[in-house]
């Protein structure tokens, strides 16, 4: 599989692509990122430097990828979503005489989007966090704290609210936003995988199909 680069793209020297990905009209990505096989970078988005994306993994249009930031395989960032690496970010110096530098720093703070987790149009990810596994973050959410695998997250900031299945279909709604019951089962109607949840824990029962 060849890689396919738009041709109005500017991918910097240095930069790492797997076999298989496409990258769209007007994309940045700066050296020395890492991208993974059969990704694709939608029109517009901007992934800095020291960025690390599995494989298989989507970027619609118009995402912000910061410095720090690890896309595991099979992620899903949805359009206008933007990424965050410093909790008190100022321009300049306090005297204000010079800019600070755009290289990482002690301030600069990692998040990591573990493999098939999903974040939702124009999300806000904060820094310093991580997003669990087939998590997904509803579409226009500003996360500010870690977030489970397979729970649904909406609102500003973000709670966690139900779990999702693997496959995205709601599977719980929590009766109460951030409480999730002590314990439950359930089989996704969409495509039959079974879970069970017990003090905060959950298990797949099966392997998916």
């Amino acid at each position: 599989m060849s890689t396919r680069i738009h041709p109005t793209a500017h991918v910097e020297d240095g930069v790492s692509i797997g076999p298989g990905t496409c990258i769209w009209e007007h994309v940045h990505v700066r050296a020395p990122a890492r991208i993974g096989a059969e990704c694709i970078v939608g029109e517009k988005s901007y992934v800095a430097y020291g960025v690390t994306i599995g494989d298989r993994v989507k970027l619609n249009a118009f995402v912000y990828v910061c410095t720090g930031v690890t896309l595991e395989d099979g992620v899903m960032v949805a359009a206008g979503s933007v990424f965050t690496n410093d909790r008190f970010p100022r321009a300049t110096t306090p005297d204000l005489r010079a800019l600070r530098p755009s290289e990482p720093d002690e301030a600069t703070r990692p998040t990591r989007v573990c493999a098939g987790a999903t974040l939702g149009a124009r999300s806000v990810i904060g820094c310093d966090l991580t997003i669990g596994r087939f998590a997904m973050v509803g579409m226009g959410s500003v996360v500010t704290r870690s977030v489970p695998d397979f729970h649904l997250v909406l609102g500003h900031p973000a709670r966690s609210v139900g779990i999702v299945c693997r496959c995205g279909e709601p599977l719980l709604r929590f009766a109460r936003a951030g409480q999730p019951p002590e314990s439950f089962e359930r089989r996704c109607r969409a495509c039959g995988l079974a879970y069970a949840g017990e003090a905060g824990k959950l298990q797949e029962l099966g392997p998916p199909r």
